[in-house]
């Protein structure tokens, strides 16, 4: 499969007897979702929607992550506030898009850690595997903001109310892969080393078996497209408050990135002029 230059430095792209095996490459990121991450994504997802010959789909990542998640600083720009906001909301609901949006079969295999977008874009897969280094991480409460990735309704149905609360909530549980696995948010823990082999024996069994396009726990399409685009104004609220903005600009200033760090700092004290933009 043809993908664009920048698309091509992000994802290696394998199609094998019609399971297409997308691997996110950039282990020196941690597999983070920058924006080109992101938009690379789309545009693999989308030619795999259109192209005939794509009978079902792997994703992976490449290195000892997963994937660690949406890069804020990456997607965070100084700009008016009304157009912050949109911006924000708009490019979190069309990332979770994508995996709703993804017509055939969906196999997630989870090669390490994953953390907050990876993890909850995961469960709009038919299904997850995970190696025995894989943890799930979701701190968004930690974080000051609010669930994405439809988990505030799908997370419950998946892995009940008490464990949802424990993953997004203040308590910020990162269960492990055996974990994961015992309260239902994957279905099957396998070496390292052996992972990227299940997976193909996995969804060569859905083939033969006929599976279709479907979403965990009983949830249906509608349903999440519209939790998704509530979740995503919520979010996009949330991002731009004091706590949030401030929280971040001291997470990456201890990273020592300053320039995002910069940005962040920019954002927070200009809030008491925002309300004359608004």
């Amino acid at each position: 499969m043809q993908l664009s230059k920048v698309s091509a430095d992000h994802l290696l792209t394998q199609l094998e007897q019609g399971v297409l095996t997308i691997t996110m490459n950039r282990p020196a990121k941690l597999n983070g979702w920058t924006m080109a991450m992101m938009n690379a994504l789309k545009e693999v997802f989308e030619k795999a929607n259109a192209e005939a010959k794509v009978k079902a789909i792997i994703l992976t990542g490449s290195g000892d992550y997963y994937s660690a998640g949406v890069n804020l600083s990456g997607t965070l720009k100084v700009m008016a506030p009304r157009k912050l906001r949109q911006l924000i909301a708009k490019n979190n609901q069309a990332l979770f898009e994508v995996f709703l949006g993804c017509t055939k079969p969906l196999l997630i295999a989870v090669n390490g850690p994953a953390i907050g977008a990876s993890v909850t874009s995961a469960t709009l897969a038919n299904g997850i595997i995970a190696s025995d280094t894989a943890t799930f991480s979701t701190p968004f409460a930690v974080l000051g903001v609010t669930p994405e990735g439809c988990s505030s309704v799908h997370f419950p149905r998946l892995i009940g109310e008490e464990n949802a609360a424990r993953m997004l909530g203040k308590e910020g549980w990162k269960p492990d892969a055996q974990q994961a696995k015992s309260i239902g948010l994957i279905q099957e823990v396998v070496p390292k080393a052996e992972l990227r082999e299940r997976a193909e024996s996995v969804i060569r069994q859905w083939l033969e078996q006929g599976q279709e396009r479907q979403l965990l726990a009983g949830s249906e399409l509608e349903e999440l497209r519209a939790v998704n685009a509530r979740e995503s104004e919520q979010l996009a609220d949330a991002f731009l408050k004091a706590a949030f903005l401030k929280h971040q600009a001291q997470f990456l200033w201890r990273k020592k990135k300053y320039v995002p760090s910069l940005v962040f700092w920019l954002l927070w004290g200009g809030r008491p002029l925002w309300k004359l933009a608004l």
